[in-house]
């Protein structure tokens, strides 16, 4: 049995198409037809706060103008929202995740310090 390539770019929507997302684009699309197989574009929409329609048509006229065209319908992360929970909490039900009860500050301050002593890993000193 033959496989299938199946290759996808996801940007976020909170900004624009930039240099980055245009070179991993280029890759994947060159390996899907290499391989003549299937891009697949998925946009990363689940930051509500930050994304914006201005930017998801940004970064879909850039793919367009590039030439670089995807396959099949564009895939909208925020529509597995559902599927994203009910494994998240399945996952906590069989003690393979943990809550986080630290407040925005808390979280905040870490990042800083973080940054400050250049630590990888936040939450151990």
């Amino acid at each position: 049995m033959k496989e299938t390539v199946i290759t996808r770019f996801a940007p976020s929507p909170t900004g624009n198409l930039h240099i980055g997302g245009c070179r991993t684009l280029l890759y994947n699309w060159l390996f899907a037809k290499k391989y003549n197989g299937k891009l697949i574009l998925r946009i990363e929409d689940t930051d509500e706060k930050r994304s914006t329609d201005a930017a998801l048509k940004n970064i879909i006229e850039g793919i367009r103008w590039l030439g670089l065209n995807w396959d099949n319908e564009i895939v909208y992360q925020s529509e597995n929202v559902n599927r994203h929970k009910e494994i998240a909490l399945k996952l906590l039900e069989d003690g393979n995740a943990y809550k986080c009860y630290c407040t925005q500050d808390e979280l905040e301050e870490m990042r800083v310090n973080a940054i400050s002593k250049k630590k990888i890993n936040i939450l151990y000193e």
